[in-house]
């Protein structure tokens, strides 16, 4: 700190340009700015924006070797609230051997304001103290900033989307560091899929990190591992922002721990990046087409026997229709992942099919599968599911499929989704994308290969058999869906379900009444289905009762699985979710057999459960910490060795094995 403050009074009374500019115009103006208007009991993001003069630079929340962070005192009304700053990720400026860690273009710290329920309005303020410096002279600066939240628009600004992006990116398992021979080494997790070109490790904190020291870096594995000369003993937590050289950052908190001694000596490596993309598409496109093979997307493959069975349309009808099947697919995928993304973006921990979080989806979700197996019923007639629908029908069974066929990660997706999470906002888009194109992918080989397509039965009598076959399974999951809504929402949540698909039923009997007879149904019903998904909606109860519930003595943690491994027990880790249906599958057929359980006896296997139902934010950290973005992911960890993860499709022997074997 000594060091700090001499070198920021050589700058300050570098010449007389101090005195003059200190009493002159901001040369950093800020601004106070609100997404959007303040909704009492609600959070709002506000921004204080900062925008520089040309020539001059603001300070990160460490500055550096010289300079001083921004001081904010907040003028709030009564009971409102402001969290701690965020923000983006900075640069290294380097003047005199003085290393700074600035901003040298305009930018924005980040916040959010709190709004208790019942307020009507007020004004916040913030009086600001900080430092404008260019490379020869620092000019203190203070302003006034204010906002009046009454006056405040209703419309969104879309400029957060942007300063949100501009943050470092969480990530979610601690970090490790330790003191080896004269130097401190931070092992931070990060995939090795994700390229850091040009890593540099900003300390968030002045501490023992010696700022003007060259910094290396080597890889191990799933670690990046960080190699600092030390300015005094490091004691305690460190936490930073690990920046790849192109503005995009990762925020860790790093404990003190065992760090790997080994790896890869990292440099400057062409092509890295568009490699691992390339990877994550890959992975994307092949796991969306075994996605079709997945007992989580079973209803979708009813979908599909009907569509395939199309007979007798023009080559150049099978192939519009495919088409407009794939858009409707990657379109479903695309706006997830960009949802996800924006969620993320705005500093929350979601991972793939967050969706499925909150029971107003899994209701959505109850209320298609049900009108679909009504359909399969032959109840009603619908065209895009019954068959007479062309580009229309396509578009929109592509993107149904795609919301009812992505709750679980399949394989290869693991890695993919994951990656695509880490990866630039456009890189992970693609990844989305290439999901939704794998999962349309036999639709478009059959329509574009005529050898494929002219093995496909005839139409016939066989094709109303075939419905009624696949509303069997369409049924239990609408039965499926209404245990969920009971698990997320509680007794009042299942009532909830069993009269929204009772009064769906009787409108989609009345329905098919009518198109039996040969009469019009007009838009009508089409008001009456949004208007019982909008009422069942309303009255949902918003908190879910899995969250609250007691947590079983076989929950996951890290210390319990480190006190097993140090009692000499191996762990089994199953991270699951009440709505993924491959997870169910794998606790059935696998984990939850006889000669499973005997072995895991004999042995003393600890079985732990990571139920992500909820969306639990310490099981989404850590999913995202070892490349993963969803269920099921399994670990198996044994005291001594490695942790291993398991495939996504299990088998008893599998586990047995690793039981079995010392």
């Amino acid at each position: 700190m000594i060091r700090r403050l001499t070198l920021l009074l050589t700058l300050l009374l570098a010449g007389p340009a101090a005195a003059q500019l200190g009493s002159g115009p901001n040369m950093i103006r800020p601004e106070l700015v609100v997404e959007h208007a303040a909704r009492p009991g609600q959070p709002v993001d506000l921004a204080i924006v900062m925008h520089t003069t040309p020539g001059w630079h603001g300070y990160w929340q460490n500055p550096g070797d010289a300079g001083l962070p921004m001081q904010v005192q907040w003028t709030l009304p009564p009971g409102w609230s402001v969290a701690a700053l965020r923000y983006p990720v900075p640069s290294k400026l380097l003047v005199a051997d003085i290393v700074n860690y600035v901003f040298q273009i305009d930018y924005a710290v980040l916040t959010r304001l709190t709004v208790p329920a019942g307020a009507s309005g007020g004004t916040i303020a913030a009086s600001l103290h900080y430092l404008a410096c260019t490379d020869e002279v620092c000019v203190p600066q203070a302003a006034q900033v204010s906002l009046d939240l009454a006056s405040a628009g209703g419309a969104s600004d879309p400029r957060f989307d942007g300063w949100r992006q501009a943050l470092p990116r969480p990530l979610a398992s601690p970090a490790r560091w330790q003191v080896r021979g004269n130097r401190i080494e931070i092992g931070i997790p990060l995939p090795a899929s994700v390229a850091v070109p040009t890593p540099y490790l900003f300390p968030a904190t002045d501490g023992p990190i010696d700022y003007g020291a060259v910094q290396g870096f080597r890889r191990a594995g799933d670690m990046l591992i960080a190699s600092l000369a030390p300015r005094r003993p490091a004691t305690g937590a460190i936490d930073g922002v690990l920046a790849d050289g192109s503005g995009r950052g990762f925020a860790f908190h790093a404990v003190p721990g065992a760090v790997p001694a080994g790896g890869e000596a990292m440099g400057e490596r062409a092509g890295v990046s568009l490699n691992a993309i390339w990877a994550a598409l890959l992975g994307a496109l092949v796991g969306g087409m075994l996605l079709n093979l997945m007992p989580c997307v079973f209803p979708v493959l009813a979908l599909k026997a009907l569509h395939l069975a199309r007979g007798g349309a023009s080559e150049g009808e099978a192939r519009r229709e495919a088409l407009a099947y794939a858009a409707g697919s990657v379109a479903g995928t695309a706006g997830l992942g960009g949802l996800l993304l924006a969620i993320r973006a705005g500093g929350s921990a979601a991972g793939w099919a967050f969706q499925l979080q909150d029971p107003r989806t899994i209701l959505l979700l109850l209320l298609l599968t049900a009108a679909i197996a009504m359909n399969l019923a032959r109840l009603f007639e619908l065209p895009t599911l019954g068959g007479s629908a062309r580009t229309g029908g396509g578009f929109a069974t592509g993107l149904l499929a795609a919301f009812i066929a992505t709750p679980c990660a399949g394989p290869f997706l693991g890695v993919a989704l994951g990656t695509a999470l880490l990866l630039p906002a456009w890189g992970g888009m693609l990844v989305f994308a290439l999901l939704g194109f794998g999962l349309a992918l036999p639709f478009i080989a059959i329509a574009f290969i005529p050898a494929l397509r002219n093995r496909l039965p005839r139409p016939g009598a066989w094709m109303s058999k075939l419905q009624r076959i696949l509303a069997v399974p369409m049924a239990l999951t609408a039965l499926a869906c209404l245990w969920l809504l009971w698990r997320q929402a509680g007794q009042e949540g299942l009532l909830v379900g069993l009269a929204a698909v009772a009064l769906l039923g009787a409108l989609l009997w009345w329905i098919g009444r009518r198109q039996h007879r040969g009469l019009a149904v007009g838009l009508a019903p089409l008001g009456g289905l949004a208007l019982i998904a909008i009422a069942a909606a309303l009255v949902l109860p918003r908190a879910g009762v899995a969250g609250s519930r007691a947590r079983a003595i076989d929950a996951w943690s890290e210390p319990k699985v480190a006190a097993a491994l140090a009692a000499g027990h191996p762990v089994l880790v199953d991270f699951t979710a009440d709505w993924c249906l491959s997870c169910k599958v794998n606790q059935a057929a696998a984990i939850d057999r006889d000669e499973v359980r005997a072995a895991f006896k004999t042995r003393g296997v600890t079985v732990l459960t990571g139920d992500w139902t909820d969306g639990d934010p310490a099981i989404t950290r850590f999913l995202e910490a070892h490349g993963r973005a969803g269920v099921p992911y399994y670990l198996w960890l044994a005291p001594g060795k490695p942790p291993e993860e398991l495939p996504q499709v299990l088998t008893p022997g599998m586990l047995i094995t690793r039981a079995t074997t010392r």
